[in-house]
């Protein structure tokens, strides 16, 4: 990141772009730039500045299309294609997010409940990171709202490094070297797929920013290693209310051709499900991390 750093990412003017920051420690909406035109590398290096200082950014009014879509994100870094989509209109590397397929997923998941002879429980979006069940999750999302409700449907960003920092000294001890469980072996069975379990730090260390990050993933059976059940349980829930609280988040208001960029590694998200039987489409590409692992 040559051409800008860090602290200069934090002015509301950097030569075309505006920025302007949504909470004191993440989001910011950037102006002044045409997403459907190539970056210059300085463009393209304030934005990187501006993700990694905000964790979230968002564009408004970025009427773009699915190939222009592809290469914005392919100038931070090379593409991951998930392995649990089969990709929109001849585009591997988008993964549609629908609510049908939400719809499609509740079933499935309470017929195998009533199957299993186990009592159905309510789905909760929960709050999450992409691909953190890899060995090297990607390091970066762009989000695109195609098909958005009038009201309801937003999405929640929480600042893991300010969760983190909010924590009691003494929690912040306990989870020292401690590793947390990420299993998305249920959703790859379902596409023919499979994938060890793995485990990553709960307090990771950013690789770019050297912040350290407060990172589970509540939508892949956490358990963290080591302890008892019930320790554990009662870590992850603190974690949880961490996540939780108003002053580490920035809630997003999406419209029709607004754009989401976010570092993956600083942020965990929640979807919002109050917008009914609409059906509310956004489309995501993921940014691989460290080319030589991006298979992994």
């Amino acid at each position: 990141m040559s051409a800008v750093s860090l602290r200069q990412a934090d002015n509301n003017d950097l030569g075309p772009l505006t920025i302007r920051r949504l909470q004191p420690t993440i989001g910011a909406e950037i102006s002044g730039v045409d997403l459907r035109q190539p970056l210059d590398e300085g463009t393209r290096d304030a934005i990187k500045a501006a993700v990694l200082r905000h964790k979230v950014v968002f564009f408004r009014d970025q009427g773009i299309t699915r190939d222009q879509h592809v290469a914005f994100a392919r100038q931070f870094g090379p593409i991951y294609a998930h392995p649990t989509t089969a990709g929109v209109d001849n585009h591997p590397q988008i993964h549609g997010i629908t609510a049908a397929d939400f719809a499609k997923y509740e079933k499935a998941r309470k017929e195998a409940a009533a199957q299993a002879g186990k009592p159905d429980t309510a789905h909760e979006d929960k709050y999450h990171t992409d691909t953190s069940w890899r060995l090297v999750p990607a390091w970066g999302a762009v989000l695109r709202g195609v098909t958005i409700p009038d009201v309801g449907g937003d999405t929640i960003w929480v600042d893991a490094e300010a969760a983190y920092d909010g924590l009691p000294d003494d929690v912040k001890h306990r989870l020292e070297g401690l590793h947390v469980t990420h299993d998305f072996r249920e959703a790859l069975n379902r596409v023919g797929k499979d994938y060890p379990i793995v485990a990553h730090p709960v307090a990771r260390r950013h690789p770019e920013t050297g912040a350290t990050i407060l990172w589970v993933n509540f939508s892949q059976k956490p358990q963290i290693l080591g302890l008892e059940l019930s320790e554990s349980r009662e870590l992850l829930a603190l974690i949880l209310n961490q996540y939780k609280r108003p002053e580490y988040q920035v809630r997003f208001s999406w419209r029709p051709h607004s754009l989401a960029f976010w570092d993956n590694r600083a942020a965990v998200h929640y979807a919002v499900r109050n917008y009914g039987d609409f059906p509310r489409v956004v489309e995501r590409v993921l940014i691989a991390d460290q080319a030589d692992y991006a298979a992994l």
